[in-house]
C-alpha cells in the first residue's frame, strides 16, 4: 500500500494542532469539564440561596422585641459566638424546615455587625 509521502506531516500537524488548541482553550479561554462546570453551578446557586436567605434572617432578628438592645448585646459578643447566637435565635432557620443552614447564619451575622 503506497501512501502519499504528505500524509504523515499533515497527521503530525493535525495532532499537533488538536493538542495546541486543547491547550489555550482550557487554559485561556475558560473551558471547563463537566465536573468542573456542575461544581461551578452548586456554588453560585448556594451563594444566590445565601444572598437571598440572609436579609431574611436580619429582617427576624430586628423584629423581635427590644431589638436594639439585643444587636447592641450581639455585637458585643465575640465574633466567633455571634454566628452560634444567630444559630440559638433560629433567625438563620430555612422557611419550611427546623434546621439551620450555618452558611446563612455567617452571612446574617456578618450583616448585622456591619448595621448601626
Amino acid at each position: 500500500m503506497n501512501v502519499h509521502p504528505g500524509i504523515k506531516p499533515a497527521a503530525w500537524g493535525a495532532a499537533a494542532g488538536a493538542l495546541a488548541i486543547s491547550v489555550i482553550g482550557f487554559s485561556a479561554m475558560g473551558w471547563t469539564l463537566g465536573g468542573t462546570a456542575d461544581r461551578m453551578a452548586t456554588a453560585r446557586a448556594e451563594t444566590a440561596v445565601i444572598s437571598v436567605l440572609a436579609p431574611i434572617c436580619v429582617d427576624r432578628f430586628q423584629q423581635q422585641n427590644n431589638s436594639a438592645a439585643k444587636l447592641v448585646e450581639f455585637k458585643k459578643a465575640a465574633s466567633w459566638d455571634q454566628r452560634s447566637l444567630i444559630e440559638k435565635g433560629g433567625w438563620a432557620t430555612t422557611p419550611g424546615t427546623d434546621k439551620t443552614d450555618l452558611a446563612v447564619a455567617a452571612a446574617c451575622a456578618d450583616k448585622l455587625g456591619r448595621l448601626s
